[in-house]
């Protein structure tokens, strides 16, 4: 059991980094520093995009709309957090030694 809860934790922490990356790439196309123009660029954007977009979508339904700002990123990895919180706590308590 204890197996199956670090392999949970490892992919939530995969996922936190995931999400991270495209934050900082979209800063970084956001203020021209990098160009989609670029193929090695295009391609990780959309790899990212097409990683993180099944996530984003179900908050962005729920999240009313804030201008510019895109506040999905943030909401996941506070759920992220919460969850590797609840199977740290809980999770393990039950696995006997």
């Amino acid at each position: 059991m204890a197996a199956i809860l670090d392999l949970i934790l490892l992919i939530l922490r995969i996922v936190t980094f995931i999400i991270i990356v495209q934050a900082v790439l979209s800063w970084l196309v956001a203020f021209n520093v990098l160009s989609i123009q670029n193929p090695t660029i295009r391609n990780i954007w959309s790899g990212l995009e097409r990683i993180t977009e099944p996530v984003y979508r179900p908050i962005r339904n729920i999240l009313p709309p804030m201008g510019g700002l895109d506040l999905t990123p943030m909401v996941v990895l506070l759920i992220i957090f919460f969850l590797e919180r609840l199977i740290i706590r809980y999770g393990y308590s039950v696995v006997p030694l």
